[in-house]
């Protein structure tokens, strides 16, 4: 009879957690690391972007010339709306997949292979990616607005102004500007984060040093040790094709419609 129990307890529960009401929780998570993250953000794209020193003159520079709201926290409500779109669906598609997963091995993560964890951060990072793109533009712009000299500012108002304005002004296709760049920097970003995440878990868990099946402290400890590791190896994984989306996407626009870059590859 306890061996019937442990078997219930066991058994799938991908349907008590809708895809979904998985996506909804993940935006929800994403819009409060945004929130305290979104500083970083901004000096992010103004490096990748504009000329400084370091990241302490980036910061420095920004709030002394815009200040904390138009400056460190400009385009927070794009941050906001990129949760939505490409964090819901990349955090929501890669847990849905990870349980139908564990579903099919009896409820056991430790017999799914590496390949096929980094398979998933693949598909739901580029699923993810793609679906918001045009808030990845629009966090761009808005970032890097007050870096740019006065009459080139675009003063976007909010996120809704800023696809609004670009949608009339540039054309809508111009909302998933730097898109093929955004793709493959989320498809490696999310391979390497989710999957490393996932199996450095699997790791540390099996490894003792956080208690019997990382329960030291709710497990806290050794997620933030297997996040705080993916996050290393996804950033250098995926840097490059960083830089190159931010400054696709911040480009300015000629009369013609011609651009700066041609393409990724330019």
């Amino acid at each position: 009879m306890k061996n019937s129990s442990v078997t219930v307890t066991s058994k799938p529960t991908s349907d008590v957690i809708p895809l979904t009401v998985r996506m909804g929780l993940s935006a929800v998570a994403g819009m409060g690391a945004a929130t305290v993250c979104h500083p970083l953000d901004v000096i992010r794209v103004q490096m990748q972007t504009f000329s400084y020193k370091s990241t302490a003159d980036a910061a420095v520079s920004i709030y002394r010339s815009a200040g904390l709201v138009n400056g460190l926290y400009s385009g927070i409500s794009a941050a906001y709306l990129r949760q939505w779109l490409y964090g819901s669906c990349r955090m929501g598609i890669y847990s849905y997949l990870l349980e139908e997963a564990k579903n099919k091995n009896n409820g056991r993560a430790d017999t799914i292979p590496f390949s096929t964890k980094l398979g998933m951060g693949c598909i739901s990072g580029g699923v993810g990616s793609f679906v918001g793109t045009p808030s990845e533009v629009a966090l761009v712009r808005m970032s890097a607005d007050s870096r740019l000299a006065p009459a080139e500012r675009r003063n976007y108002t909010s996120v809704l102004n800023c696809l609004a304005r670009i949608t009339r002004e540039e054309g809508p296709t111009k909302l998933w500007r730097g898109a093929t760049p955004t793709v493959v920097r989320a498809t490696l970003l999310s391979s390497a984060s989710l999957g490393v995440t996932s199996q450095a878990k699997q790791y540390l868990s099996d490894s003792g040093w956080f208690g019997v099946n990382g329960s030291m402290m709710g497990g806290i400890p050794m997620m933030f040790c297997a996040t705080l590791l993916s996050s290393f190896v996804a950033n250098i994984v995926a840097n490059p094709f960083d830089v190159i989306k931010s400054r696709m996407q911040q480009a300015s626009i000629a009369a013609d419609g011609s651009s700066l870059y041609s393409g990724m590859g330019d």
